[in-house]
């Protein structure tokens, strides 16, 4: 497939609110040549499973899905594998194992078992960054005047004031989630799109090279409760 004249849609923090992810693919799904989402799948809103069976499904029918790793992913893979289960359950944690049927306080081997094979594998696979024509494409934000390839986990998955501060340039813009902006986000050198849909915000798309944003609201009943 030729990338000269491809468009590419990159998809916020989701956070559980199924809802609005299919209302939002139904509007963007069919102009995009690649679909890249930025991470927390899970976490806060009610329906995580679906959130990533949903996701899984898209990559069987459309061309090219790219799921990047956010910070609450990561958290529960790690519970998953037998991590310290404080912080996750402290981030709403609680709802993404109640949407798999997850005992909140299940051992190790109990963790699992509800788990899809396909859905353990999809947490375990995901990247921190990718990167096309476009744009650069990370959940929280890169560490300034280092190369991709020695970016970290730490910076890409929790970055955040001194990202934002940033002006360095890294030769394209940095698209990213995390962050949350009551309307999308637009420096020079980055693109914040996390507009806190479990918030009772929008969950919002960005389709580019145009810099169109796309957004839906989050239905009332599902918005995030501390």
């Amino acid at each position: 497939m030729s990338t000269a004249n491809t468009t590419t849609c990159v998809i916020g923090d989701i956070h559980g609110c199924h809802t609005s992810l299919l209302s939002l693919l139904d509007q963007v799904r069919h102009r995009a040549d690649t679909l890249v989402f930025l991470g927390d799948y899970v976490d806060r809103g009610p329906d995580s499973k679906e959130v990533v069976s949903t996701i899984l499904s898209l990559r069987s029918r459309h061309p090219r899905v790219v799921p990047l790793m956010g910070n609450h992913d990561f958290l529960f893979y790690q519970y998953l594998m037998g991590g310290d289960s404080t912080l996750f359950l402290q981030v709403g944690g609680l709802q993404t194992l109640a949407s798999y049927g997850i005992p909140p306080l299940a051992t190790r081997e109990e963790r699992t078992q509800p788990i899809p094979a396909d859905h353990l594998a999809f947490l375990r696979s995901l990247p921190l960054f990718w990167e096309d024509q476009h744009a650069i494409y990370v959940h929280a934000g890169l560490q300034p005047g280092h190369h991709l390839s020695q970016q970290t986990a730490q910076w890409c998955l929790w970055a955040r004031d001194s990202f934002l501060a940033s002006s360095h340039d890294f030769g394209k813009p940095v698209v990213f989630g995390h962050t949350v902006f009551t309307e999308p986000y637009f420096a020079a050198n980055k693109i914040g799109i996390d507009t806190g849909a479990v918030y009772g915000g929008r969950l919002t798309a960005l389709l580019l090279p145009e810099r169109e944003v796309v957004s839906v609201p989050q239905e009332e009943a599902s918005i995030f409760q501390e």
